[in-house]
């Protein structure tokens, strides 16, 4: 069986609304897969929700709700979100379902057997928003920086695994493996992260405080900590135990936010899965924030985007082109209304919308809809197509290495070089001319335009699949699903009824 392409994203905390970082990093996940289904690639793409923990249970409680309950409709907002921002997952999985229990209990004993898991007691700083326990070089001048929110000091027995047995291994893993973590200066941060010792983590929390959680199978009087309870969800949702989990373990690609790197994922995570002899995932890549004028948004201080609004006002592809147009993959990046609307304006009106109004207008009307013959070759013809070959090979090279905002800039610099190429040919002056020679030229300016524009869509299905298909309909072609079949300049729309002139970014 043929392994699939396995990519995931960080599954969603239940704890709070969607916002805009979550809505970035499903679309960053859904465009990577995309783009390898176009490539021929088979893959599985998992996004889900983390429902365990401290947190939630203390916002159930304050709701007056069962924690399932709450899970249930905080899921339901997340599925919704997905649907809306037309997210091609394969798979969503939340940590209640009995799938995901069943797999965390297998690893918890199979660790707790190889004596990877040891009982002791534990005194020190808790912080509930962190849901985990800090030390004192976690301070900033004496004090608890305000993300943990309240700090207390505890005593208890906990069950801790040895993560500290494996630092000097996962120093050298990475050091050894570059593109382990992209982009690599994260790496970096990683192994400065490791300089210091690690503690043995601990895994457990004792009923008596949280009986939101996994019970632990050799002890029914813990439960899970709530990160190797989530963790584990990348091999449930690759059907760990099972026939079909090499088919696509280990995962090809996880997609996270920078601020879950270290430790969760480029720490815990390779050494729970070294401790289980386990393959490790082949690659994480980390992205940055949405910031707000220099500013990390945040519900505190009122900087929030709802997803949802830009959709309702934009589009669902209008807003999926800005996200990913703006930021640098790994890179933190500013958002704004204004910014917002002049993409929204400029590249996808000005260029995008206006490049296929007057291009199904003249076709209707100098050709009565349908897409001429081209047997004219001159230096604009050629000049138009260069273009293209040399911005395919460009975008698919930024595409494959996630420079998304760039592979867009190079493939709405071809758009541009579309509308500037009917400029410079002045079709409508030719339509007016009574010249055979005009006559023919305009019919190969039309349909130069039309194949330019056509390609240009092919590449642009990953990105905006929802204004791709809309145009592919308005040339009588079926969406894209193979670039190696479609990208392919052979002028296979000659003599197709084009669509009725249409708006597809209107201004209001």
């Amino acid at each position: 069986m043929n392994k699939a392409f396995y990519l995931t994203t960080a599954i969603d905390y239940a704890n709070g609304s969607p916002h805009l970082g979550h809505a970035y990093e499903k679309i960053l996940a859904d465009v990577i897969t995309r783009t390898k289904r176009l490539n021929g690639v088979k893959t599985h793409f998992v996004t889900g929700l983390d429902e365990h923990g401290q947190k939630v249970q203390q916002g159930a409680q304050s709701e007056g709700v069962s924690p399932q309950q709450r899970c249930d409709g905080v899921a339901d907002e997340f599925r919704n979100l997905l649907e809306q921002l037309n997210i091609s997952n394969d798979d969503y999985i939340r940590t209640t379902e009995t799938r995901h229990k069943n797999v965390v209990s297998s690893l918890l004993n199979d660790l707790f057997k190889r004596e990877e898991i040891y009982q002791a007691e534990y005194k020190g700083f808790y912080s509930t928003r962190a849901e985990q326990f800090l030390q004192e070089k976690d301070m900033v001048d004496g004090k608890w920086p305000a993300i943990y929110g309240d700090v207390c000091e505890i005593t208890e027995s906990n069950y801790f695994f040895k993560l500290s047995k494996y630092q000097d291994w996962l120093i050298d893993f990475l050091n050894e493996n570059e593109e382990f973590i992209v982009p690599s200066f994260r790496k970096n941060q990683v192994l400065e992260f490791l300089k210091e010792p690690l503690n043995d983590l601990c895994i457990s929390r004792p009923k008596e405080r949280l009986s939101w959680g996994i019970s632990l199978p050799f002890d029914e009087n813990y439960v899970t900590y709530v990160w190797f309870d989530a963790l584990v969800n990348y091999v449930t949702a690759a059907g760990y135990g099972g026939d079909e989990f090499t088919s696509l373990w280990p995962a090809d690609l996880h997609v996270i936010g920078k601020d879950i790197l270290a430790p969760p994922h480029a720490v815990y995570w390779p050494i729970m899965l070294k401790a289980l002899n386990l393959p490790l995932p082949k690659q994480i890549l980390a992205h940055g924030w949405w910031m707000s004028s220099g500013e990390k948004m945040s519900k505190s201080t009122g900087e929030v985007v709802d997803p949802l609004s830009l959709i309702e006002h934009r589009g669902v592809d209008a807003f999926r082109y800005f996200v990913m147009r703006e930021m640098t993959v790994g890179q933190d990046a500013d958002f704004s209304l204004e910014r917002f609307e002049s993409r929204y304006k400029t590249d996808l009106g000005n260029d995008l919308g206006n490049l296929l109004s007057r291009l199904l207008h003249m076709v209707s009307v100098y050709e009565n809809g349908l897409v001429p013959q081209v047997e004219l070759n001159e230096e604009f013809e050629q000049k138009i197509r260069t273009n293209f070959e040399e911005a395919k090979v460009k975008i698919m090279n930024r595409f494959s290495t996630f420079q998304f905002n760039q592979g867009l800039e190079q493939l709405f610099g071809f758009i541009r070089s579309i509308n500037k190429y009917a400029d410079e040919r002045t079709p409508w002056k030719l339509a007016k001319s009574d010249k055979p020679e005009d006559k023919q030229r305009l019919k190969t300016c039309l349909g130069v335009m039309v194949e330019s524009l056509r390609l240009a869509n092919q590449m642009l299905a990953p990105v905006m699949p929802g204004i791709h298909t809309k145009i592919n309909e308005l040339m009588g072609l079926p969406p894209c699903h193979n670039w190696k079949a479609d990208l392919v300049w052979d002028f296979r729309l000659a003599g197709n009824k084009l669509g009725e002139k249409t708006i597809l970014f209107p201004r209001e």
